[in-house]
């Protein structure tokens, strides 16, 4: 079994609304689950996929197989999305199914919030995106990185969260900012020979979409 094959398969699974199981995986891909098992440990060490205790997939960014905060609702699927980023980048990734429904709740007052979220431009809001974990320990522990890439209401809900659970300031993003970091981060990833970006490379994106400072590793 060819681990591009894999990877594939996992990620369409996820575009199509399905999650990927090792199971199904082998079937599909007409294999041994142990072939998948050792397929997906070789993506997870090459930071294709995040997986579970049991070798499940937990998450294929931008996809996740568990609830992190952010439902997104497309034409004809319905994902959980695996943070703000992810959530915001799905109808870039996917352009047949947008604009699609993000929906989230403030971690700090639990206020609903829902935008719909397209290619043409950001959605209009003065909410904003609280990210927790600096670009150089995002993937110490990837779910938690995941778990606290939210949205508040407002700075003052951000503050309010910070006091309330302890936890040191990281980055805030307007809506604009967001939009654009998720636009373009994810292309290519549903094609062969996907190759994730250098850490040059990730840099000069970051730069280019307005993200400065050592918390974005510039």
């Amino acid at each position: 079994m060819d681990n591009e094959d894999l990877r594939l398969a996992v990620y369409h699974a996820f575009a199509a609304g399905r999650i990927p199981r090792i199971a199904e995986l082998a079937v599909e891909l007409t294999t041994m689950q142990s072939s998948v098992r050792a397929g997906l440990i070789s993506l997870a060490n090459a930071r294709h996929v995040v997986l579970g205790a049991d070798g499940e997939v937990v998450m294929a960014h931008p996809f996740s197989s568990i609830p992190l905060g952010f439902s997104v609702m497309g034409r004809t699927a319905l994902w959980w999305g695996g943070c703000a980023w992810d959530s915001f980048a799905l109808p870039h990734l996917l352009p047949d199914q947008g604009p699609v429904l993000v929906a989230t709740t403030c971690p700090a007052c639990g206020s609903p919030h829902a935008w719909n979220v397209g290619t043409a431009g950001p959605p209009e809001g003065d909410q904003v995106a609280h990210f927790l974990v600096p670009t150089a320990r995002m993937w110490d522990n990837v779910v938690r990185t995941c778990r606290n890439q939210r949205i508040f209401c407002s700075e003052e809900c951000v503050d309010a969260w910070l006091t309330a659970t302890g936890e040191g300031r990281g980055d805030v993003l307007d809506l604009a900012t967001l939009w654009r970091l998720a636009e373009h981060w994810y292309d290519g990833r549903l094609e062969r020979g996907y190759v994730r970006r250098e850490p040059a490379h990730a840099r000069n994106y970051l730069s280019g979409v307005g993200l400065t400072g050592t918390f974005w590793g510039l």
